[in-house]
């Protein structure tokens, strides 16, 4: 029994490291998440706004809304706009696209 002394010990770490880093994993995941909704609602707030014309208008909600690094794109194809945010997040990127019709009378 003398070569078990400090088993416990060994395996106690083992398990702490294990939890410490599915914990990190959690966090991450969630930090993900929250700035996947944030893009979304960036998104889809700023093609409401531009779909009355007002682009300026739509990009400052849009940078509002959006994270700190999101990369906003307002672009118009007919009648039809589309607002693209993204992020560089190093483990995980979020591309969100989000479309709208533009009313009646507003020039593309």
């Amino acid at each position: 029994m003398k070569g078990e002394r400090g088993s416990v010990t060994v395996e106690a770490a083992l398990v702490i490291g294990a939890i410490v880093t599915a914990l990190l994993l959690a966090i991450t995941a969630v930090a993900a998440a929250a700035d996947h909704v944030r893009c979304l609602d960036a998104a889809a707030q700023a093609a409401r706004l531009a779909t009355r014309g007002d682009f300026a208008q739509a990009r400052a909600a849009a940078v509002r809304s959006a994270p700190n690094d999101a990369t906003i794109t307002i672009h118009t194809s007919g009648d039809t706009v589309a607002v693209t945010v993204n992020t560089n997040h190093p483990l995980f990127p979020t591309h969100v696209t989000a479309y709208a019709v533009l009313e009646p009378g507003v020039p593309p």
